[in-house]
């Protein structure tokens, strides 16, 4: 069993790598700590999964970090890196709160790699198509197109369950070195003690946490585009990624333009953008108003629900209706993502312009049209993309015997 204790002191523990200063089953922490439990799978001299149950519930800020394939001597294990745990669990911080902006810590070289690796299957699988706008306005394959200068703030449509952020993050950062921060549902980053099924454990998200994902919320935005960062903002968040039957591809945009007046305070180029795929890889077949029909499911939907952060309690319409649940879906034969950026809408400028909410909504509403627009134009290119099912490009790379990555695989014409 290894336990590992933080305080506020917790930048010290950035030095250590694969050893600490005592050994770790004597560790005691207080129950003012905050604490990493690591519990090793394979702990052949201790009981470390009910050690790290016990000490969840006696510690008052205790995580628990599976390591199923280790044993006990963890930290001496090549594949165990303490300084990640600690940066995934969002423990690391530089004051006596955490602030996930500034005192956010990019993943190294060698933590982008395990992340890409572990989502190598999905990189694959979606063989993804990238379009970008230059700043005459043409399209081109490839991310050319997307502002260098900060602050820019990607604005698109979320598909179901969200997976389109994997490829595009990974993408991103390997052709041009751009870390962009997503803007996450707080459920993410919510630590809830008395976790129940169908709850996801806290663990499911550290990828995110070490890739710069942070809470939703005005500070956070604000914090972002005042740092230059490269920014993802969802309007349509948990209502577009949990979407029903027949709803694919439509936008659950608020009424209110929430995030322009705060892009264009820091003068940020906007990129709208649209992906499309979703319905290539997976149909629903038991959404949210058939799931509720099932004895018993209803009830567990709310309490889900029920212990979720709330988000736009004062809106109207469907985007308020947030309820957490996960569609029941029948995989298919894996097709292709498309994803087309826009031409970025400058903003430098603006900021007087758009105190006016007439000028301020006009904007947004823009900004929701050419995201439809990309759409669009990306669910009629599609048709043309001989290689759009996943037989046909395995069949094109097995007869080019040289390596070609899955974002280079040739696709319709432009």
């Amino acid at each position: 069993m290894a336990v590992v204790a933080l305080d506020s002191a917790a930048p010290a523990w950035l030095g250590v790598r694969g050893q600490l200063h005592a050994p770790t089953h004597l560790i005691e922490p207080s129950p003012s700590t905050n604490t990493i439990k690591p519990n090793n799978g394979r702990d052949q001299l201790l009981p470390s999964k009910e050690e790290s149950q016990r000490l969840q519930k006696t510690l008052a800020d205790c995580e628990i970090r599976m390591f199923e394939e280790s044993g006990h001597f963890l930290f001496l294990e090549d594949n165990v890196d303490l300084v990640t745990t600690i940066k995934g669990a969002s423990f690391y911080r530089r004051g006596k709160h955490l602030d996930c902006v500034s005192d956010y810590v990019p993943p190294t070289p060698s933590e982008f790699k395990k992340v890409h690796e572990s989502f190598s299957w999905v990189l694959t699988a979606t063989s993804s198509v990238m379009l970008s706008t230059l700043k005459d306005g043409q399209v081109v394959r490839g991310l050319a197109g997307i502002p260098s200068e900060e602050p820019v703030l990607f604005v698109g449509y979320h598909m179901l369950l969200g997976i389109e952020i994997i490829p595009f993050v990974a993408q991103l950062m390997m052709e041009r070195n751009i870390l962009v921060r997503g803007i996450a549902h707080p459920a993410m980053f919510v630590k809830v003690k008395d976790r129940m099924p169908p709850e996801p454990d806290p663990a499911n998200f550290d990828v995110f946490r070490v890739m710069g994902a942070v809470p939703v919320s005005a500070a956070n935005f604000y914090k972002l585009m005042s740092s230059k960062s490269h920014a993802l903002l969802y309007p349509g968040g948990v209502r577009e990624a949990l979407h029903r039957k027949g709803e694919k591809y439509k936008l659950f945009w608020p009424e209110r333009s929430e995030f322009v007046r705060m892009a264009a305070r820091f003068g940020a180029k906007i990129v709208p953008f649209g992906v499309v795929g979703e319905d290539d890889f997976a149909e629903i077949i038991l959404d949210y108003n058939d799931q509720i029909k099932i004895p018993g499911r209803r009830e567990e939907i709310e309490r889900v629900t029920s212990r979720t952060p709330k988000l736009r309690t004062d809106a109207s319409g469907k985007v308020a209706n947030q309820q957490m649940h996960l569609p029941w879906m029948l995989p298919k034969f894996p097709g292709r993502f498309y994803y087309y950026f826009g031409k970025p809408i400058l903003t430098e400028g603006m900021k007087v312009e758009l105190r006016e909410k007439k000028k301020c909504d006009e904007l947004y509403l823009r900004i929701k049209s050419e995201v439809e627009g990309c759409i669009d134009f990306l669910k009629n290119k599609r048709e043309k993309d001989p290689y759009r099912n996943l037989l046909s490009r395995v069949l094109y790379q097995a007869s080019h015997p040289c390596s070609i990555s899955p974002f280079h695989l040739p696709s319709f014409d432009l």
